[in-house]
């Protein structure tokens, strides 16, 4: 279990940051006024050159290949609401990272999804102790 719950905090760290570089770099890119070939082009060009783009999508990549990693070992319904503390990780990015200015009603929302994912957690590790408990039944002869 401590093993998947280091995996998964890598892969929100990842997830986090890719996000905040996605954002970032979305932002470095030239507006697209028409939507014409050229302009779909050029868009294209400009993103594939945008080096903080591209680490946010390898970012991205990392956490996609860390929830592969979570769901081939533990119950889908266990990391899937896990994966979902991704919102505090990036909503702290963001205010750290781009300054962003995170509002209380926002920050409780955050909360909320924090303390969801703690009874998820909670649930889980009921479940080994419960797993553990059951002893196995002697053969009869």
């Amino acid at each position: 279990m401590t093993r998947l719950l280091l995996v998964l905090l890598f892969g929100l760290a990842c997830e986090a940051l890719g996000v905040v570089l996605i954002a970032k770099g979305q932002k470095q890119l030239t507006a697209m006024g028409r939507v014409t070939p050229a302009s779909v082009l050029r868009l294209v060009r400009e993103s594939a050159t945008n080096g903080t783009l591209m680490g946010g999508v390898a970012l991205e990549a990392a956490f996609f290949f860390c929830l592969l990693f979570l769901l081939s070992r533990a119950d889908v319904s266990f990391v899937w609401p896990l994966s979902g503390l991704s919102f505090l990780f990036t909503t702290v990015a963001a205010r750290v990272l781009l300054q962003e200015q995170v509002v209380p009603l926002r920050w409780f929302g955050v909360c909320l999804i924090v303390a969801g994912a703690m009874v998820i957690a909670y649930t889980e590790k009921s479940k080994e102790r419960a797993a553990a408990a059951v002893v196995p039944a002697k053969p009869s002869i």
